[in-house]
């Protein structure tokens, strides 16, 4: 399907009081293909995040129009959506102190019945060896570096096989050598999964390595 995902007029428009309305999107259009893995671009304020808050189903005050696989992502149930169609890697990480890194991992399968334990625990083992993760299963979040964390963000983010994958600034907290190797870790998981991937960074050189770049101005594609 050449429009895997295609985006309509989208616009967010937020009014922080009375007399101010701040225009975030500005009839954003584009389309992207089925297990292609892209990188949306732009200065800060360019709606690059509010647009990821969208199509991770986290904010649904919009107008226009998004489409995956010909579905309008409206007429998903909203747990479901985020789970199963769309999985977010955040820049912060986001993991639970309290728990280990496979309970951070498992959380979002937590309440889920129509899964085996057997499925799941080779799910679990084949995401451990794939973000190189095995020998910290037990450790807490506190005893990981920044690339082991950011690795368990994405591990949690896929435990469900979601069709898509999105990531804000994944690289954003991390020195240039573990940037590099979650990016790669992300295209291996693109390929090999066939995850469609859409990573928002100000990285050039991380765009560089994406099949295609689209560039945000003002809230608008260019």
């Amino acid at each position: 399907m050449s429009e895997y995902i295609k985006i309509q007029n989208l616009c967010r428009e937020y009014r922080p009081s009375k007399k101010v309305l701040v225009a975030a999107l500005r009839n954003l259009a584009f389309s992207v293909k089925k297990g292609e893995m892209i990188s949306l671009v732009g200065s800060s304020g360019s709606g690059k995040s509010t647009f990821l808050n969208i199509l991770g189903g986290l904010d649904w005050n919009y107008s226009g129009d998004i489409y995956i696989e010909g579905k309008n992502i409206r007429n998903y149930d909203q747990n479901y959506y985020r789970r199963f169609i769309v999985g977010t890697i955040f820049q912060q990480f986001h993991l639970i102190p309290s728990l280990t890194v496979e309970e951070n991992i498992l959380l979002p399968t937590r309440f889920q019945k129509n899964i085996s334990k057997q499925k799941l625990n080779e799910r679990l083992e084949y995401i451990l060896n794939k973000t190189g993760l095995s020998d910290r299963r037990k450790h807490y979040p506190n005893e990981l570096s920044g690339g082991q964390a950011q690795r368990v963000a994405i591990a949690r983010a896929i435990i469900d096989s979601p069709k898509i994958i999105l990531a804000d600034e994944p690289t954003g907290n991390l020195d240039s050598k573990t940037g590099n190797m979650i990016i790669n870790l992300l295209r291996s998981l693109n390929m090999q999964e066939g995850m469609t991937t859409i990573i928002v960074t100000h990285d050039s050189k991380i765009a560089s390595q994406t099949d295609r770049t689209v560039t945000l101005v003002d809230g608008k594609n260019v």
